[in-house]
């Protein structure tokens, strides 16, 4: 008997309603995924995240009632209250800062997409997917500026680390501690920890604090995918 695949769960927050419906009639068209709810605003997104128990938010990084920042915070908060679910972010900004925010407690798990992206459902959906099984995806449009803006001052990259160094790397954009890096490879935490300052100073990211530089490098990881 062919074993039926479950959908991936999702709830759509975004306060434009023409979008909103739009992105969802779309979603439901692919039936790898289930819309289970749709939300205006902070509040009733964050609502229906507790109602509905889905397995992925969409989310605008805008809404009511500050239309500032809510789906980060949103975002940020799930990682202590649902931790199994995954969030893909929606923004017209390609500013990089939006994503290290985004990805400040770590890479798994979270997506970060800009809006005209939505033309194509299947960015979308292929994003939807990858987070609800842990993973990460970064616009390219947004790498693309992260790196351009780095170009100049880091003429290392990824590719200069050594196999050691970009295996611990990987685990650094899963948003796993030092030792959780440790138990993963088998090595001592201060042996992590002189691996991870050798990967800021080859990326030219030693002089900014520890957190933002273990963001940025998963970006730069990240943005492997996309070349």
């Amino acid at each position: 008997m062919t074993e039926i695949a479950v959908p991936v769960r999702v709830v759509l927050g975004e306060d434009n309603y023409l979008l909103r419906e739009g992105t969802r009639e779309l979603l439901d068209d692919d039936p790898s995924i289930e819309v289970v709810a749709t939300a205006e605003d902070f509040d009733s997104t964050a609502a229906f995240v507790e109602s509905a128990s889905p397995d992925v938010l969409v989310t605008d990084i805008r809404m009511p009632p500050t239309h500032t920042d809510e789906g980060l915070r949103l975002a940020a908060r799930l990682r202590t209250t649902h931790p199994h679910v995954g969030v893909v972010v929606l923004s017209q900004h390609d500013d990089p800062e939006y994503a290290i925010e985004l990805l400040d407690d770590g890479a798994a798990g979270r997506a970060y997409l800009l809006k005209q992206r939505l033309s194509d459902i299947g960015q979308l959906s292929r994003a939807i997917h990858e987070v609800a099984r842990g993973g990460s995806v970064i616009d390219p449009a947004v790498v693309d500026v992260l790196m351009a803006a780095r170009s100049s001052a880091s003429r290392s990259s990824v590719d200069s680390l050594s196999p050691r160094e970009q295996l611990v790397l990987g685990y650094v954009a899963q948003g796993k501690s030092n030792a959780g890096i440790a138990a993963a490879i088998g090595a001592t935490e201060r042996s992590v920890e002189r691996h991870v300052s050798s990967i800021f100073v080859k990326l030219n990211l030693a002089d900014e604090p520890t957190d933002h530089r273990r963001v940025k490098a998963a970006i730069l990881f990240l943005s492997r995918s996309h070349r």
